[in-house]
Parts: C-alpha cells; structure tokens; sequence
C-alpha cells in the first residue's frame, strides 16, 4: 500500500514539477535559509507546540531536502531509492496508527519551513490532512514600512489574543476589523470557545469558497470571509447551515471579484450622454412605472442633509408625475434599516434610495437578495458590485465658498464647520482653504467638527476671532437660523453671503432618465467587474453656489467667473502646487490631482488650523458613518 502512494505521490509531483518550469518558477521547494533577513535584522521566538495548517508550509529551512521535493511537497525521487522506501514506510504507519510525532518548523510571514519532518509532512500533504503539529520558531523581522511586513505586526498582535494563524489578509487594518466583526474589543482575548466556533464557522466559509473558485481570485480567503461577515453578521453566518452559506457565498460573487481589482470603482464623472439604439426608440427598454423609495436617516425638519434630498424627492413628483411615485422612510436606524428596505420592497418599489453611508451594508445586503431591484446608497468611494453609489462633488462648490470667505474676512480669519472625516470632506475642507487662499494669500482657516466630543464650536468660533464661518450648507427647516452657508459674524448677528447647492432633484432626475431611457445598462462594462459610483459636479449642473445679496458686485462677478470655469472643466481646484501641513504633496505647476486622489484625500491643507480627528475623539453617533467612510487619520496638527 504504501509503494502505491508513493508511486502516486511521485506523479503528483513530477506533474507539478514540470509545471513550475514551465511558469519560469522554481520547481523544488522554497529554502528558509534564502530569504531570510540579515542577521540583526530579525529576532527569533519559540511558540511551542502549534498545529500548523498543512497549506502554508511552504519549504524547507535549509537547501539539504529541498531538492527531494516539487514545490507541493510530493516526492520527485525515483522509486527505488532510500528516500521513497522511507516515505513509503511512513505511509503505512500513517494509515495504520497516525503520525503522532510533532515535526519541527520556523515561520515567517505567516508561512512554515520545516527543519525536521519533511517527508512526515509529505505524506500528511498526501492525506490531504488539514493540520500538522510542530515544535515552531517564528522569525520576527524588524519593522518596516513594507506593507506585507505592516500587515505581519498586525498579524502577530492579534495573535496574542487569538492564536489563529490560518487566516491571512492581503489589507493593512484588516486584523482588527476581524476582531471588531466577531464581537470582540480591541484587546479582548478570545476565550477556546471562541476560537472553536471560530475555526469552524471559518472552514465552512473557506471549504465553499475555494469549491466556488475562490483560489484564482487575486484576493485571500481571508479578505473574502472579512467581507461576507461584515455583509451579513457573524453571529448571523454563525448560525447558518453549510447549504445556506455556500447559496449565500453564490449571490456574493461579485463583490469577491471586486477585492481583488486593482481599480475596483468605475467613476462615472458625468452622466451619460450615449445615444439610444434606433430599435428601443421602438420598444421601451426601462419600466413601464417606477415606485421609488428614499430612506432617511433623519428627518427632514431636523437634518439639512436629509431636508436637502427630501426636496429632490418631491422635485421627482413634480418631474415625473404619471411616470414615478416615491415614499419615504424616516429616522431610519442601524437597527431597523433591514426591515425598512424589506417593507419598501414587499410594498413594491423597483427602485431605492439610501441616503447615507451608513447604510452601505444593508443595502448590499438587500440587493443581492433582490437582483431586480435597483439600490443606490449616498455615498463616496464605496467597492460595491451589487448596489450603485452616487455623490456630488461638493468640493468644487467649498473652492467658490472658501473663495467669497478669502475675500469677505477683513482680519483673514475664518471657521470651518465640518461634521464628519470621510471620504469627500477632507477635499471640501482643503478646496476651501485653497480658495481663501487664491483671493487671500494671509487666509486662515480655523477647522472644528460638529462630532468631536466636548467641542463647543460658538465658544470657538469667539476664540478665534474670525470674522466669516462656513456652517451647514443649508437652513434646518425647524430651526429657522440663519447660520448656514458663508455668513459674516456683525457682532452677534450672522450676515448670509453664500450658500453651497447640491440640486440633488437634478441629480435624481438624471439618474432615473437613465432608467426610463434604457440607458442604464450601458454604464456597465460586462467585460470588467467593477463597483460604479457616479460622481457628477457643475459640469453636470447639479452642484452650484448661491450667492447672497449682501455680497458686493465684484466678488460676485468674480465667482461667476470661477464657477464658469469648473462648469466647462477648464479648472480644477487641486491644480497646481499643494501644500499640507507637513510639507509638499505636489510640486509640479501642470499637474492636477486624479479623482482618486481627491477622493481619499488624508491631509490638510496648509493653511488649515486643526486636525483630522480619531476615532474615540468622536461622539457614538458618527461611528456607524466613520467605520463606513472615514478616512485615514495621517495628518498633522498645526495649531
């Protein structure tokens, strides 16, 4: 029995074998002793007895076996050798009582080189055993600023509270968002319990997986089970039976796909002005009817955000009388948002806006769960397959803002109120510090968040002594004040100069026309898998500045000038040389920022005084947004 498995695992590894050479890769297995950093550039750590999951043992620490092997680890020398007589031994006693013996390993990154044991662990890679136990060493390397070395600290700091080493990610943070994502807080430690209903919930999800075809995908099975439990709750996933997670695994194919392209996000800058085919000038291409849903995180008497896209809404009716009917949801929670997009569904809308980046997940949720249902969710920079986002370029507004400030503020000193850091507001804080910039070169912007704990931005704003303050875009229909848009402080009284428009009904109008016109489609490219977020601005017309009369007729004329030549895209704000607050981002006169880059914009500018805040700075209402959208806390402060 055992000379047969030998001559099967010889197969197996001529095969591979051959198939390396044949991909220009080295054939033999990987040598520890070769890759190693330099001496004193690592520690070394005895871990003990670990079962060591058979897949990530990888080679051999020294040179002296490597070559007995196929980088699969099945044998390449000839039948009749020592060597196979061995294995073929060792083959035997595995069938007939198991291997007990732990073999001895040193790993580094995550991947395993055995010093002791190498044909013990061929023969368990031939039985396909899941786990081999090891006497292991880890090689630590000293820190750097090498993402896969980021990635292993994480690594090693989060198992010390779980001592999980067969799960991987190919994203830094990605460590404790798991942890986050199982319940736990950041340093609890996982009880054997915990890591029992770990491993098992895991193994399911991964044995599905890679069945499914998840081993050529770019990303790890890792990153996927990160994404489905986040999707869908782990405890959630918990409790499902293998079946459910491999139909669930099935529906949420795509959103796989998409974690491993490089350029995940197809931005749609403007709409889409492709003409339709002759034939469905014919034969209507859209629905018949739409019923539209809007949810709401808020209400529209209370949010100026929420008020603002309510306004689109009934702009909607108003457009599309007989060809759309709308409803909406209000004060929706984290807690309810599931059953609210179940109710607009079964009350048979085609077609769902959600409203803020909060809902992201939910929405994903009910769109793959109702493939014929449209979803949108407001927000930026969001890698989702199975649902649209949408959002305005409001920072080419906040440049035309910052500018009537730089100009309006006779001791250059101004405020700038912001609620939350995600994606988008960093660019709409820094565009409006450029403008005040352009028309003020002393300009300073003084930077609070609405969010932050113990802030009192009245007190601050009396502090500073700055004499223009950017607030809220718009009125708050129920507060009835006048602190919203640029308004200049006389004494104790705000004088409105500008307000910031969003024509979010424009927006909307545009978006369904694509629909009714049969165009919808043609926004998707069927040879790519990529998330579409449309990202229109004041070439499109649905972003604009209204200015008060209170502003004097030059600046005015000024501001029309500017907003002229953002509309016709003949200027963009972040052109030119930039400056942060801690040195040059740009120092190239012709370049101007991609809208990736404005995007995940993570720095200050200049002359902003303030900071992008963390997050326990921040009150518990902005985590469900933050963890959605926030932005990566790397700039300095300058106060």
């Amino acid at each position: 029995m055992g000379r047969e498995d030998y001559n099967k695992a010889l197969k197996s590894g001529k095969k591979d074998y051959q198939m390396r050479l044949l991909r220009g890769e080295k054939p033999t297995l990987e040598v520890l002793d070769d890759i190693m950093p330099q001496k004193g550039a690592y520690y070394e750590q005895p871990l003990g007895i670990v079962q060591i999951p058979a897949e990530q043992i990888v080679g051999t620490k020294t040179v002296g076996r490597s070559n007995s092997f196929a980088g699969n680890f099945m044998p390449i020398l000839q039948e009749g050798s020592e060597f196979a007589s061995k294995w073929a031994s060792l083959s035997t006693s595995h069938v007939e009582e198991g291997i007990r013996d732990p073999i001895k390993a040193y790993e580094y990154m995550n991947k395993f080189y055995v010093e002791e044991g190498n044909k013990r662990v061929s023969v368990m890679k031939y039985f396909e055993v899941v786990s081999i136990p090891g006497n292991v060493i880890r090689i630590v390397p000293n820190r750097t600023d090498d993402k896969e070395n980021k990635i292993y600290y994480e690594f090693m700091n989060f198992y010390q509270k779980a001592p999980i080493n067969y799960i991987w990610f190919s994203q830094e943070g990605s460590f404790a968002k798991l942890q986050e994502a199982v319940g736990k807080e950041p340093d609890e430690v996982w009880t054997e319990e915990d890591l029992l209903d770990f491993s098992a919930v895991y193994t399911r999800f991964s044995s599905e997986y890679k069945a499914k075809g998840g081993g050529k995908l770019r990303n790890t099975p890792g990153d996927a089970f990160l994404a489905f439990i986040t999707l869908y709750g782990y405890n959630a996933i918990e409790e499902k039976t293998t079946n459910e997670i491999k139909e669930l695994i099935a529906k949420s194919w795509e959103e796989f796909e998409i974690l491993g392209q490089e350029q995940e996000i197809d931005l749609k800058m403007k709409p889409n002005e492709e003409k339709k085919p002759l034939l469905s000038l014919l034969i209507p291409l859209g629905p018949s009817k739409l019923k539209i849903a809007f949810i709401y995180e808020k209400t529209p008497g209370t949010s100026a955000w929420t008020y603002a896209h309510e306004l689109g809404r009934l702009y909607l009716e108003q457009t599309f009388p007989d060809e759309a009917s709308t409803i909406f949801y209000e004060n929706v929670t984290q807690e309810n948002i599931d059953a609210q997009l179940e109710d607009a569904i079964k009350a048979g809308c085609n077609l769902i806006f959600t409203t803020t980046p909060a809902f992201v997940q939910a929405s994903v949720k009910a769109a793959i769960a109702n493939p014929d249902v449209r979803i949108l969710n407001c927000s930026l920079n969001t890698s989702h397959r199975y649902i649209r986002t949408y959002y305005p370029r409001t920072h080419e507004a906040k440049f035309l803002m910052g500018a009537i400030a730089g100009a309006m503020a006779e001791n250059s000193r101004m405020v700038y109120i912001e609620d939350y850091p995600i994606y988008g507001s960093i660019a709409n804080i820094n565009a409006f510090a450029l403008g005040a910039k352009m028309i003020n070169p002393r300009a300073q912007v003084y930077l609070e968040w609405s969010s932050k704990k113990g802030t009192d931005i009245d007190e601050r704003i009396r502090e500073t002594g700055a004499s223009c303050v950017s607030g809220k875009d718009m009125v708050i229909p129920e507060e009835a004040s006048r602190y919203f848009g640029i308004y200049h402080m006389d004494g104790e009284n705000p004088r409105n100069l500008a307000m910031p428009l969003c024509h979010w009904g424009k927006f909307y109008e545009r978006l369904i026309r694509t629909i009714m016109e049969g165009k919808w489609k043609y926004d998707d490219d069927s040879s790519q898998v990529k998330a579409i977020n449309y990202w229109w601005g004041m070439s499109a017309g649905v972003i604009d500045v209204i200015c008060s009369q209170n502003l004097p007729i030059g600046t005015k004329r000024l501001i029309e000038l500017l907003k002229t030549t953002i509309s016709a895209e003949a200027f963009n704000p972040f052109s030119g040389i930039l400056y942060s607050q801690t040195g040059i981002v740009v120092d190239d006169p012709n370049r101007s920022l991609s809208p990736e880059e404005i995007m995940t914009m993570d720095w200050l500018a200049e002359n902003v005084i303030g900071s992008i805040p963390k997050m326990e700075e921040l009150k518990e209402q902005a985590e469900p947004v933050i963890k959605q959208q926030g932005v990566k806390n790397t700039a300095g402060t300058n106060e």
